[in-house]
């Protein structure tokens, strides 16, 4: 059976819609817990997904776990092994391989539509054309592009939205694994960031009735025809 291992550092953030389109695809899905599992368990595994948190990609003295995840990424990378990562995930895989993180100009908070660059409109990232969905955002920090890395798509906010490390890593700095039927619970686990930023709850739930279905659908025609791309 394919192995799926995802790194969780917080209980609500896990694998979202991506959970049953990869138990219908034949794989096993294995949750590590950063901070407490043994990382080197996704050594091998056949897809390896990095979630995301409230953490920084640089907080390494307060959470030293996160030098684990970089060495991972880093071997999984250099061994052309399959992997995703999501928000936080994306910021240690562009650690992972020698870029900058860094805070941007302002939190991005909320539901925000996608701008495809060209190679973006060519490849699986398509399928989150701003036409078809909106993207759930939920993120202050953002991340330079390393050496011979592809930008697919961005915001006017945050200019790395989603961008292809090499052909079998792929980062997503927004989220597109979300279950919006389940958002109530970042709703409630992040009140203090939603009321430090002003973001509007009311506004948050009236979005999220709006594109949970799109983005729903979008993303799983992204993950299927990701996984085909990868054999998998």
């Amino acid at each position: 059976m394919k192995t799926a291992y995802a790194i969780r550092h917080l209980a609500f953030e896990d694998l979202g819609i991506f959970d049953a389109l990869l138990k219908t695809r034949g794989f096993s899905i294995h949750y590590l817990e950063a901070g407490i599992d043994n990382l080197s368990q996704a050594r091998e595994a056949d897809l390896l997904i990095v979630l995301g948190g409230p953490i920084g990609a640089n907080d390494e003295q307060d959470y030293p776990f996160i030098l684990d995840e970089l060495t991972l990424l880093r071997e999984r990378f250099d061994k052309h092994q399959p992997t995703l990562g999501i928000c936080l995930g994306a910021q240690l895989m562009a650690r992972a391989l020698g870029a900058r993180v860094y805070p941007g100009t302002t939190k991005e908070i909320g539901w925000q539509a996608l701008t495809l660059t060209e190679q973006g409109k060519h490849s699986c990232a398509r399928h989150f054309d701003g036409t078809l969905t909106s993207m759930l955002h939920w993120h202050g920090d953002t991340f330079d592009l390393p050496e011979n890395s592809v930008l697919l798509a961005s915001t006017a906010i945050c200019a790395q939205q989603i961008v292809a490390f090499s052909s079998t890593t792929l980062g997503f700095q927004c989220h597109p694994e979300v279950n919006p039927a389940k958002l109530e619970q970042w709703f409630i686990g992040h009140t203090a960031e939603i009321t430090a930023t002003g973001t509007s709850l009311k506004t948050l739930r009236a979005d999220t009735q709006i594109e949970g279905e799109k983005l729903i659908r979008q993303s799983t025609l992204f993950f299927n025809e990701w996984l085909n791309e990868l054999g998998l």
